[in-house]
């Protein structure tokens, strides 16, 4: 069965070509893409962990003996569909550097300290009401060399798989009021101001644990007009 929806606008989506962002100059398709339909077993299978889901999985401060450094914080929200209705069964998976805006990644060689009691990666299965939730610690910002003193903004990476790696989604979540909003290429290659306000984050009282940590909220929504915008290049 082929399901058919309304095509998302350009504008919300990062292009493949995005000059000011210099890595994209090179990686960038110089020709149409061919598009080859999938089979069958692609779209059916395999199916990647969603049943070796333990629960320090989403909690990247018990992951090892000692707590990481930095602010604690929680962060949750739910997937959704265009009509806001929940997924439930999704493997969310979340990476990001640490308090000091540094990743445990080889090629991550910037002075800033690594953590050794946080690896920056995460993960959890939605429950019928589509809700996921981490706790972990505010992700420092960082150098990335893109351009003379070029920081990003403190960020945390998602993915979302549904039934198999075809389905999977990438996406980045954001901070309220960071400052270096204006200066980011990524950020900024979404050209709808809109879809751009729909990759940061909420902070919420609620979800703020007393004595314990800050709450952010962060909805993913999959398709329609409201969609968060997603690294895969649909439109392309």
């Amino acid at each position: 069965m082929t399901l058919e929806f309304p095509r998302k606008s350009t504008l919300a989506h990062p292009p493949s070509l995005h000059p000011s962002y210099t890595s994209t100059v090179l990686r960038a398709p110089k020709k149409p893409l061919i598009i080859v339909p999938h089979t069958l077993s692609e779209l059916t299978g395999p199916v990647y962990g969603h049943d070796k889901v333990t629960e320090t999985d989403s909690d990247l401060t018990r992951q090892h003996d000692g707590e990481p450094q930095g602010e604690r914080i929680i962060v949750t929200g739910r997937v959704l569909d265009e009509d806001g209705r929940p997924v439930p069964n999704a493997l969310v998976e979340l990476w990001q550097a640490n308090a000091a805006g540094r990743y445990v990644h080889s090629r991550d060689q910037h002075p800033a300290p690594l953590d050794p009691n946080f690896t920056g990666a995460g993960r959890y299965v939605t429950g019928e009401d589509g809700r996921y939730r981490f706790t972990t610690v505010k992700p420092g910002a960082y150098p990335w060399r893109n351009h003379h003193n070029a920081w990003r903004p403190a960020h945390i990476h998602f993915s979302v798989f549904g039934p198999s790696f075809l389905s999977r989604l990438v996406t980045q979540m954001y901070f309220p009021g960071d400052p270096l909003f204006p200066f980011d290429p990524i950020f900024n290659g979404i050209h709808d101001a809109k879809a751009r306000e729909r990759l940061i984050s909420r902070f919420d009282l609620d979800t703020t644990v007393p004595e314990w940590a800050l709450g952010y909220q962060f909805d993913i929504v999959l398709r329609g007009r409201e969609a968060t915008p997603m690294e895969e290049p649909h439109e392309h």
